[in-house]
């Protein structure tokens, strides 16, 4: 009998990444396990603190396999277990949908440099700097596109890899008041109201470690 897979997570309450990562575990239907990495361990530091691109969390162990970095996660659970929906069956859309993933995965520095994931933070007015602008005004049209095209409520009708990736950024939305358009907000409430999505709130709210680092505003 093989051992129950294993997923390293980081932070609940500040790693987008994990988050992503789980999250698609959650939709794989993978039975694993969570393995915390300790809250003084410097890579997770590092990885929350956005001056590593390296380190390997979150991290899969399963059936002998080790696989880390987000995506790879994803298109490896995608292979594993081709019937869970992580990617839409019809070609088209499921080359949107890998399109608009790695786009999140690759780009967008700057909005994860200004508004860091903090879910239990609420701030009623903050002032997003100018290099940030861009990065939310194409994420409200890569929304925006979707939600249009595939008729919602998730990005490409039903849950796929993409609103796995695209979940942190509906937090740092909420939590930095972004203005946003009456069909995107309704987005962020589907999001927020998805049962993996609800469970992983729960798990961060009841963190009690906190990084002062990333209540800088800044």
């Amino acid at each position: 009998m093989s051992e129950k897979a294993t997923l390293t997570i980081s932070s609940k309450n500040y790693s987008s990444w994990s988050l992503r990562g789980w999250l698609l575990c959650k939709m794989a239907g993978l039975d694993f396990a969570e393995v915390p990495v300790d809250p003084d361990d410097p890579e997770q530091r590092l990885e929350l603190l956005l001056l590593s691109p390296s380190v390997r969390v979150p991290r899969l162990s399963h059936d002998g396999v080790e696989v880390w970095d987000t995506l790879a996660i994803a298109n490896y659970l995608n292979e594993t277990f081709p019937d869970a929906g992580l990617l839409p069956t019809e070609r088209v859309k499921r080359s949107h949908c890998r399109s608009i993933s790695g786009e999140i995965h690759s780009g967008f520095y700057n909005l994860r440099s200004a508004l860091p994931m903090n879910i239990k933070a609420q701030h009623e007015h903050f002032k997003i700097f100018s290099g940030a602008r861009p990065d939310v005004q194409r994420i409200k049209e890569i929304w925006s596109e979707c939600l249009s095209v595939y008729g919602g409520p998730f990005l490409f009708g039903k849950p796929t890899m993409a609103d796995a990736m695209y979940a942190p950024v509906c937090t740092r939305f909420r939590t930095y008041a972004v203005e946003l358009e009456p069909e995107l907000d309704a987005y962020c409430d589907t999001i927020f109201a998805w049962k993996p999505m609800a469970e992983w709130i729960k798990g961060a709210l009841a963190e009690e470690d906190e990084i002062i680092e990333l209540e800088v505003e800044f």
